[in-house]
């Protein structure tokens, strides 16, 4: 669900979390940093989300202003998804998640065969 701007946190921190929290809203914005992706891309990239549950939170980010939805009138549709300026201005925050995993990887011996890179 969408947060409407009267509804969110005083505190900036939590605001952010409110609006990315979810363990899928952030690997969507992961997959769209590069550009634009269509559903079934993000689907392939994100293998563990259902398409239910894809479908609900790219809503909830599009709704939030973090990404735009274009349909094309074609047969078959065609969807593709594209971060806002908004989505795109999380790329440090990811950039930071990135690094900090990095390193607690390193630090804990994860082998270079488990880690993917954001």
């Amino acid at each position: 669900m969408a947060v409407a701007a009267k509804e969110l946190p005083a505190c900036p921190v939590e605001t952010t979390l409110t609006l990315i929290s979810d363990k899928w809203k952030v690997l969507i914005l992961r997959d769209l940093m590069p550009g634009t992706k269509r559903f079934g891309e993000l689907k392939r990239s994100i293998e563990s989300v259902s398409q239910k549950v894809l479908t609900a939170q790219l809503r909830e980010m599009e709704q939030s202003g973090l990404l735009t939805r274009t349909v094309y009138p074609e047969v078959p549709p065609r969807v593709e998804y594209t971060l806002t300026d908004l989505g795109y201005s999380l790329k440090p925050i990811l950039d930071a998640l990135q690094n900090w995993g990095e390193a607690y990887k390193a630090q804990n011996g994860a082998s270079a065969g488990e880690q993917r890179t954001g």
